[in-house]
């Protein structure tokens, strides 16, 4: 069943669980002991709904807001949403969150003595959207993706109990590339939010103005400047793909499915040569398998 026709049953849970298929990389792949797979479609339906809400992209008719106690007046403030919402993860680390995908949380919570930091930097992140448009640096875009991205690879090596300095650095890597991937796929559609995620310095340096992002087709200047980033997210992949190399067995496959996939995406922007505005470029499956094995024997 599609996410939007769980949707329609009435099943937020399913359809926020479903969009795990749309992402640029796998989430929990079968290859997984069932344990991690679980633990890893939780923190993905944390992910993922925390985006929903603040993105404005919840399932139609409410169900989120009810069970977060929000009233139906106030069912279409994202940030009061996200406030309860926080509230409810709070309420994870006691046993008694009410909407079903923070439930999700808890058993892993208590198995691997998790904290509430990793989460609630990824509330920050989607609060931070409601009041912050553009970013005037690329340091200033860095220190987001710590909040929007970050936390993900973090508790990614947590449930799999492979957490160390070196590895959450190489991970923040990661994961920060595949958040810059990711913008430069969605350029139109968060224009479309009122969000540029494309740093103002480097807009002006391309001579890109924000009109120019607006366009059905992409200008040579927008071209220049989505490489430009592109390349910056290639370099992080890189930075981070020794983390791959540190670990063993399946977590190893998994790990190397992050990084293709980011990989993988940035090829596909590419080969679109940089054309972003139409729609997002997408790798397909023979591409990405392709990443994997290159990710894997260490060439990338």
């Amino acid at each position: 069943m599609t996410a939007a026709a769980s949707a329609r049953t009435g099943d937020p849970e399913r359809g926020t669980l479903d969009k795990a298929a749309d992402e640029n990389f796998p989430v929990a792949p079968f290859f997984l002991p069932r344990a991690w797979r679980d633990d890893l479609m939780a923190v993905y339906g944390f992910a993922r709904l925390v985006d929903d809400i603040g993105d404005g992209d919840l399932a139609p008719g409410g169900a989120d807001a009810r069970l977060l106690g929000v009233s139906p007046a106030d069912a279409d403030n994202r940030l009061v949403l996200l406030d309860a919402f926080e509230a409810d993860l709070r309420r994870v680390f006691d046993g008694t969150a009410h909407h079903p995908l923070l439930r999700r949380l808890q058993p892993l919570v208590r198995r691997h003595s998790l904290t509430p930091e990793p989460f609630l930097g990824l509330i920050a992140a989607n609060r931070q959207d409601q009041l912050v448009k553009r970013y005037e640096t690329y340091d200033d875009l860095l220190a987001y993706c710590e909040l929007s991205a970050n936390p993900v690879g973090r508790l990614v090596l947590a449930v799999t109990g492979t957490s160390t300095a070196d590895r959450i650095r190489l991970s923040d890597s990661i994961c920060t590339a595949l958040q810059i991937v990711e913008h430069l796929q969605d350029v139109a559609e968060d224009l479309g939010r009122d969000r540029i995620y494309l740093p103002a310095e480097d807009m002006k340096r391309f001579h890109v103005q924000e009109a120019d992002l607006a366009r059905k087709t992409t200008g040579a200047s927008v071209r220049a400047l989505v490489a430009y980033e592109a390349q910056r997210a290639r370099d992080l992949l890189n930075e981070g793909a020794p983390l791959v190399g540190s670990v063993h067995g399946r977590l190893k496959l998994l790990l190397a499915g992050f990084v293709a996939g980011g990989r993988a995406a940035v090829h596909a922007i590419a080969a679109a040569e940089y054309d972003v505005l139409p729609g997002p470029p997408k790798p397909g499956k023979g591409r990405l398998l392709r990443e994997v094995g290159v990710t894997l024997r260490g060439e990338g």
